[in-house]
């Protein structure tokens, strides 16, 4: 039998200490311990499946908690299933005694172990939705007092007009009028069609 370890840490929890020193408090080897870097909302995860692709009939695997497995409810239960039935291996959630498929193996141990776990799967992908909620929210309230996000609109230069003057006359190459506009070819022809849209509008004005 070998012990793996398992850990993940996601862009907004990114201390991976406390689950490290629960695992080298298990005696697991260095090499049987994987970590991830990434959201749990699937098991895409590249350690993760070099993990998987280790694990042998009768091995077991632990891990601090179901939400570091993952935080989808479906897909926790499908992964489950796999390690458990199609590979053979025993589970061990560490902050939930019920979670260890080493105890009670009869029917009754079985019939609460799958309980307990469709309850903490649940509680993780919801935990999972509001996080999600909770986010949108922000973005939004931030929008509503003006914050902007994403990458800061480059402006043209004040002479921008007369360069593509030059460059529509033949006068400038394309990728002169880019170096002097500080602009890739796509925003360039971006900020022309807006330009353009501009000046049909203002004739249809006067």
């Amino acid at each position: 039998m070998e012990k793996y370890g398992y850990i993940r840490v996601s862009a907004t929890d990114q201390n991976e200490d406390r689950q490290l020193v629960a695992m080298k408090d298990l005696g697991i080897p260095e090499e049987n311990l994987y970590m991830d870097k990434q959201s749990g909302k699937d098991f895409n995860r590249p350690e993760y499946k070099k993990m998987v692709e280790r694990l042998r009939v009768g091995d077991l695997l632990y891990v601090l908690s179901i939400d570091r497995l993952g935080r989808n409810y479906e897909e926790i239960q499908n992964q489950w299933r796999i390690l458990t039935k199609e590979i053979g291996i025993d589970i061990c959630v560490l902050d939930m005694e019920l979670l260890d498929t080493r105890r009670g193996k009869d029917l009754m141990g079985t019939f609460i172990a799958d309980l307990v776990l469709q309850i903490l799967s649940f509680v993780a992908e919801s935990e999972r939705q509001n996080i999600k909620v909770r986010q949108a929210q922000g973005i939004k309230a931030a929008k509503a007092k003006g914050v902007r996000f994403g990458r800061p609109v480059k402006k043209p230069p004040t002479d921008f007009k007369k360069l593509i003057s030059k460059w529509e006359r033949g006068d400038l190459p394309l990728k002169d009028l880019l170096a002097a506009c500080d602009m890739s070819e796509s925003t360039f022809y971006r900020r022309l069609r807006e330009i353009r849209i501009e000046e049909k509008g203002n004739s249809g004005l006067s």
